[in-house]
């Protein structure tokens, strides 16, 4: 399962200082219109007892990437908010990074959907698919 994304070097996630988003390894691979990518740097301090990365950052990593995406889509006086996500968990992640693939699946007024695939990079190996639901949310 070799992962055709092109890449540039990736660049440490942007955050505000000293968010805990800051402290792990997220870094940036692609931020366009179409796709966003995201990379979380396995260690051993963020792996569960097998030595995989933890799930639930599996699952923080799918909702940034896809977050992410789903704000260019809610227009310039819109918010959005995760309002359901399904992770189904294919293969452990052992080596890393594991690399999120945001792409968009209907942007609507009232909700936007986002797919999401992760890869074990260093396994060239595919590990998990998620389908997000966001609520589009006015600010004013």
């Amino acid at each position: 399962m070799t992962d055709n994304t092109e890449v540039a070097a990736p660049r440490p996630m942007t955050t505000t200082r000293d968010h805990l988003f800051g402290k792990l390894p997220f870094f940036d691979v692609v931020d366009s219109d179409e796709r966003v990518v995201i990379d979380l740097h396995n260690r051993p301090d963020l792996t569960n007892i097998r030595g995989a990365l933890q799930g639930g950052l599996v699952a923080t990593l799918i909702d940034i990437a896809a977050g992410r995406l789903a704000v260019k889509y809610a227009g310039d006086l819109a918010a959005a908010a995760t309002a359901d996500m399904t992770v189904h968990y294919l293969a452990p992640i052992m080596r890393g990074p594991a690399r999120a693939t945001a792409t968009l699946v209907r942007a609507g007024r009232r909700s936007i959907v986002v797919a999401v695939d992760v890869v074990d990079v260093g396994a060239d190996r595919h590990a998990a698919r998620a389908t997000l639901s966001f609520a589009v949310l006015s600010v004013s």
